[in-house]
């Protein structure tokens, strides 16, 4: 009894409401912001970026080239002195296929940055779109810094304990998945993809999810946010009908979300834990006694208990920067370069292409071979398939090119590099096919709903 009054003292309480609203309003509340709605965190990301703007991109190639050196020194000494830093020996003491990685991306980031060797590298189509000012990188580094810093008011406080409890009753049945999960959808479609990535990876590492719910939620949960949405259809000259089409990609989202988890290579994916450790409760099963409501606050409030310590905040909150910035930008760098490479100077992705020009002509789509070019090229980078779609004039294939470069999800420049460059266990070879699944399940839907509005 005593315990139980110790844990709904009013100082606990304010420790799980405070920091938990607090979260909810930096990663999940709409606001108005330059270009639209978006969230806190990315005012303030877009504010760092405003303030050292200029500065950003060598600060990033240092950090890549720190990680790519740091990664080999650490694989040719096979010294053990890193024993005893195990966050660092995890940063630096990675697979000789990363370290061949982090060095491309080093390679990459410098041609770039000082526009040193071939064109095609470091131009703005293809290693400057993601490192130079307002490019990809740049931009995430202000976003990890601020999302990986915040990110334990939404983990550490209560917060996905009590929407565990409430709502895995929804989503295990439907999708195969603990109800916390639905804090990393809300956290991508009001912010951004890349948060919802990153917060599924830290809750797989700390044993909240399996492998199978990690891969399933980082490859079908980490939606493209609002913003991004209003960017891909004012492209194509159809702002008008953005209702339409955001609810196109919602009913497209919720199918696949319930298809893909059943079916390979997202089915095949073990249910077993990181490092192979005790899985953590995820508040499915409710003991006797007990509403849902009841037990997730009461599991909320053990929660905020435990992590009563501004100086642990902080060191959660810099080592998840860390790991962001180390782990995550040489794989976006060296991955992302190579596909938007092969999509500026290679007709490989208009050739992958041909086998849906009699798909889209079945599908009595307009300008099917135009079309087809955009189909694939979405896999290097969300927004290459609305610069392809230049020169169509067809409404419905334009309105079906926006849906489709949204609903793709794995692009290779964005959500596709970060999920490599994170724990959550997907190879290339899987998002690949995942893109291709996708691509094949979502595309009647969008093009059936193109024929109702056209």
């Amino acid at each position: 009894m005593n315990d139980k009054l110790r844990l709904n003292s009013p100082l606990n309480i304010m420790l799980f409401v405070i920091p938990s609203l607090i979260g909810i309003f930096l990663f999940m509340i709409p606001i108005p912001g330059k270009e639209g709605v978006t969230i806190p965190i990315a005012v303030l990301s877009s504010a760092l970026g405003d303030l050292i703007g200029k500065w950003v991109p060598g600060i990033v190639t240092a950090i890549i080239v720190i990680t790519a050196l740091g990664s080999l020194i650490v694989k040719l000494s096979k010294s053990d002195s890193l024993d005893n830093y195990p966050f660092f020996k995890n940063l630096f003491d990675v697979r000789p296929v990363w370290v061949g990685i982090r060095l491309l991306g080093a390679i990459y980031a410098v041609m770039t940055l000082f526009k040193i060797g071939p064109e095609w590298i470091w131009s703005e189509a293809t290693g400057g779109l993601l490192l130079n000012s307002g490019g990809l990188l740049s931009l995430l580094f202000s976003v990890f810094f601020f999302a990986g810093l915040f990110l334990p008011l939404l983990l550490n406080f209560g917060l996905l304990e009590l929407f565990g409890a409430l709502l895995s009753k929804v989503m295990r049945p439907v999708f195969g998945l603990p109800g916390r999960s639905s804090i990393d959808c809300l956290a991508s479609w009001l912010g951004d993809g890349t948060i919802g990535v990153l917060l599924t990876s830290k809750q797989y590492e700390e044993g909240y999810y399996t492998k199978k719910e990690a891969a399933v939620i980082g490859t079908t949960f980490s939606v493209v946010s609002i913003t991004f949405c209003l960017v891909v259809i004012s492209e194509v000259g159809l702002s008008d009908f953005f209702l339409p089409f955001y609810l196109t990609v919602v009913l497209s989202g919720i199918v696949l979300a319930i298809i893909m988890p059943r079916i390979p290579p997202l089915s095949n994916k073990p249910n077993t834990y990181f490092n192979d450790q005790e899985g953590k409760d995820t508040m499915d099963v409710i003991p006797e006694g007990y509403t849902r409501l009841g037990y997730g606050y009461e599991q909320a409030l053990v929660q905020a208990k435990r992590n009563n310590s501004i100086l642990d905040f902080f060191k959660d909150g810099g080592k998840n920067v860390l790991d962001m910035w180390m782990g995550v930008s040489p794989v976006i760098m060296a991955i992302g370069t190579t596909a938007l490479i092969i999509a500026e100077n290679t007709p490989v992705f208009e050739w992958i292409g041909v086998p849906f020009i009699p798909i889209l002509e079945l599908l009595q789509v307009p300008e099917a071979t135009a079309a087809s070019k955009t189909i694939l090229v979405g896999f290097a980078d969300m927004f290459l398939p609305t610069i392809f779609s230049s020169g169509i004039e067809s409404e419905l294939t334009l309105f079906v090119i926006a849906s489709l470069s949204v609903t793709q999800l794995i692009y290779m420049s964005e959500v596709g590099g970060l999920l490599l460059g994170t724990k959550i266990p997907v190879s290339f070879k899987d998002l690949v096919i995942i893109f291709l699944l996708r691509t094949l399940i979502s595309l009647p839907i969008i093009v059936g709903v193109g024929h109702i509005m056209f």
